[in-house]
């Protein structure tokens, strides 16, 4: 590995990639919760500037490795916005610059690009308190773009564009000449995208795309059961910055074209006196932030002026950095740095001390037990756990399914390794294997061998175990070098030799960002095996899938590589993804087995805990909605007027009223042969679901007069042959009253 780095401040980042490499595929960091809706003090008493979501992936409908090939940016911010939370609905911030920044070369300083946003709102009609009356808008906002390149000034791509009003309600949005007579709200969204140079723009209201139970988790790690769970972000919306970039405006300048013979392993080759790199020319960073000016003065009459300089107050890379890593001691800090870093930092600085909390993630206190059970190690001195005190009763343990290996590959390796290796908060980790021989040739070994091992084993420093997957996912991306490929076509069950390779986002600027290698095609959104687990769901069909472990120790296309932490879609389900990982679901894609594998006994590593960390879920696993199959992808925002998801007449008996449901929906749709109706009731009740078509004749009843639960519930419609692709309407009756329907698409 010397001929591929030689600069120390490469190793170093080399090391700390290629243990995120084993952290890529499941997930990233430990975390709980919603992306970065209000995640710390400061910015939750500032909703207009705070960061809650960022996405990045190829763009779904320019699939092919070619020069139509885009990249999709989203950034969203305000968190939890009421869709009929009027008279003065959310907008953009004034006085606020929100900025998208993306990093493509790691031998310059700083952004490579930034895109800026400042808006500006407009009073057309002050004698009213509608936000939209006769044709008028009030607090009418528009926005310019603005783009620096490689530090350089900003020019101005976008002088005045564009932002739809809330979807406040029909009577606002489609009537004449009462509100703004347009044909729907969908359509007048669509009217204000723009397109520069080969660049989509939207700015503008959308549903939040983020799915969670915000209530259980934050209630100390709860999990609720299926029929329990909730979306915490259900029928909410954000107000989002969509970008669709040519990849060839995205990537370094001199990075050759993108084509169906690109490779995505393939790092920077040597040119003249450069050496070879294992970063690959598709790889990007991407961050979001928004900065406020530093001085805000209420003025006597009651106005409000902003003078001085902009001062970074958010910031969002990869999802859940600052909600749940970083304590709250620590969080304002967070939002104002910046996600450039050195490869050693100085003790006592932010970027340590940042570090140091994914080393030891506070999550990994709750997958691990005080009293050690089902064969773990005795704990470390002085170390407590609290995994009793948030485990799940009866077939609901929740966080109790996902423990931490404690004796990885126990008995394989000799003495003094005999014992195995524990990855559980303040143990060894794989730090005991710094400078020994076994490292040979691989990643971990000292920087003057050729490797990384100061980095990722700590320097043989034991206490900080996660320095070896969690830390370098956040700060470098993941290296196309062993030891960090997957299981398959290791030699004899050692995690030490190469194995299949898998993804190559390696980018070492030591900080968060959110990494994408473009060069990874995307996976169909109709493919059967599109996973909303993103890359652990690729390396579970690497490991276990003939179609995929035929090829051995060669590389493949998988599906899902184009998913999470190797960018973000919308549809990947980051919390469970995440809780996985900390649970040591990448250890074990890479060959660092659970405590019930048995060196030497065991024929798989497909044990009963791997079995628990895969099943595990925190049951809120998809979007309340469907998304977009085209720009802008993320959905349509919720109507003020339909958005309400409790009726205020839910009293069984009395006046006989209907028990309304709070929420359904169905997926996929469209659909090809079969698409699942999902209903939320507040109490037991008698529905019957009709499907008919669009003159209203009767299609199908999939269910007459049948008794459902409180909760969530489920059922699948499969039309035969004769039912032609087009329109249906399910609707829900209770008796003969009508509940809800849902449109639905058959393709």
């Amino acid at each position: 590995m010397k001929n591929l780095l030689t600069r120390p401040l490469f190793h170093v980042a080399l090391l700390a990639t290629s243990v995120g490499g084993m952290l890529a595929w499941s997930g990233q960091h430990n975390t709980l919760e919603a992306s970065s809706h209000r995640e710390a003090p400061l910015i939750a008493d500032d909703p207009l500037a705070d960061n809650t979501d960022l996405y990045v992936f190829r763009s779904p409908d320019a699939a092919a490795n070619d020069g139509n090939a885009t990249a999709t940016i989203i950034a969203s911010y305000i968190p939890f916005e009421l869709p009929q939370g009027g008279p003065n609905f959310n907008t953009f911030g004034e006085n606020i610059r929100y900025e998208i920044h993306v990093k493509n070369n790691p031998a310059t300083t700083g952004d490579d690009i930034t895109y800026r946003f400042t808006f500006t709102r407009t009073n057309q009609d002050p004698t009213t308190f509608f936000r939209v009356r006769l044709g008028q808008e009030n607090m009418k906002t528009t926005y310019m773009l603005e783009q620096s390149l490689a530090g350089g000034a900003f020019t101005t791509v976008i002088a005045a564009g564009q932002v739809p009003a809330p979807n406040i309600g029909p009577r606002s949005i489609t009537s004449t000449p009462a509100g703004l007579g347009r044909a729907n709200y969908q359509t007048y969204l669509e009217s204000t995208i723009q397109t520069v140079g080969g660049i989509k723009v939207y700015c503008g209201p959308t549903d939040d795309a983020f799915f969670t139970d915000l209530g259980a988790i934050f209630d100390l790690g709860s999990v609720r059961s299926p029929g329990a769970a909730r979306d915490g972000l259900a029928r909410k919306n954000v107000h989002s910055i969509v970008m669709q970039i040519p990849v060839s405006a995205l990537v370094k300048a001199g990075t050759p074209a993108l084509t169906a013979a690109t490779l995505p392993l393939a790092g920077t080759p040597a040119a003249g006196t450069t050496p070879a790199s294992p970063v690959s020319p598709f790889t990007i960073g991407v961050w979001a932030s928004a900065a406020r000016l530093s001085l805000r003065t209420i003025n006597a009459d009651g106005t409000r002026s902003q003078t001085g300089t902009y001062v970074q107050v958010s910031r969002l890379g990869m999802p859940l950095t600052n909600e749940v890593i970083q304590p709250i001691g620590m969080k304002d800090a967070w939002n104002n740095d910046t996600p450039f870093g050195v490869a050693t930092p100085a003790a006592g600085s932010r970027q340590a001390m940042f570090e140091a909390n994914l080393k030891n993630p506070e999550l990994g206190l709750y997958m691990a037990d005080n009293t050690p059970r089902n064969g773990a190690a005795p704990k470390p001195a002085g170390q407590t756990y609290y995994g009793e005190a948030v485990q799940g009763v009866g077939p609901t343990l929740g966080l109790g399914l996902l423990r931490i290996q404690s004796k990885s590959l126990a008995g394989l390796l000799p003495a003094p390794f005999a014992a195995g290796f524990d990855f559980r908060n303040g143990a060894p980790g794989l730090a005991p294997l710094f400078g020994n021989a076994l490292t040979n040739g691989t990643a971990l070994a000292p920087v003057a061998q050729g490797g990384f091992g100061e980095v990722l084993l700590n320097a043989g420093v034991s206490g900080a175990p996660r320095s070896v997957d969690l830390l370098p996912l956040f700060h470098t991306g993941v290296p196309n070098l062993p030891p960090y490929q997957l299981a398959t076509g290791k030699t004899g069950g050692n995690p030490l030799t190469a194995g299949k390779p898998f993804v190559n986002n390696f980018l070492p600027t030591f900080g968060d960002m959110l990494r994408i290698n473009l060069a990874v095609a995307p996976t169909s959104r109709t493919s059967a095996d599109f996973n909303s687990e993103g890359l652990l769901a690729a390396a579970v069909l690497g490991l276990t899938d003939v179609r995929y472990t035929a090829s051995g120790a060669n590389y493949i296309a998988i599906p899902n590589m184009d998913g999470f932490p190797n960018g973000r879609r919308l549809e990947d389900d980051v919390t469970r993804i995440e809780l996985q990982a900390v649970g040591g679901v990448v250890l074990a894609a890479l060959g660092l087995f659970y405590d019930d594998f048995t060196a030497g006994t065991t024929t798989s590593g497909v044990t009963p805990q791997l079995g628990n960390v895969l099943t595990f879920s925190t049951n809120v696993e998809r979007n309340d909605t469907t998304f977009r199959t085209a720009f802008p992808y993320a959905q349509t925002p919720w109507s003020g007027t339909t958005a309400q998801r409790v009726a205020l007449a839910q009293r069984a008996g009395g006046l006989g009223l209907s028990p309304n449901l709070t929420v359904a929906q169905a997926f996929p749709n469209p659909f090809v042969d079969r698409t699942t109706l999902r209903f939320e009731l507040p109490t037991k009740s008698t529905m019957s679901i009709v499907i008919s078509d669009v003159t209203g004749r009767r299609v199908a009843t999939i269910a007459k007069d049948k008794a459902f639960a409180a909760g969530a519930n489920e059922l699948t419609w499969q039309p035969g042959r004769e039912v032609a692709p087009g329109q249906y309407i399910a609707t829900l009756y209770n008796g003969k009253t009508v509940v809800q329907s849902v449109r639905i698409e058959r393709q």
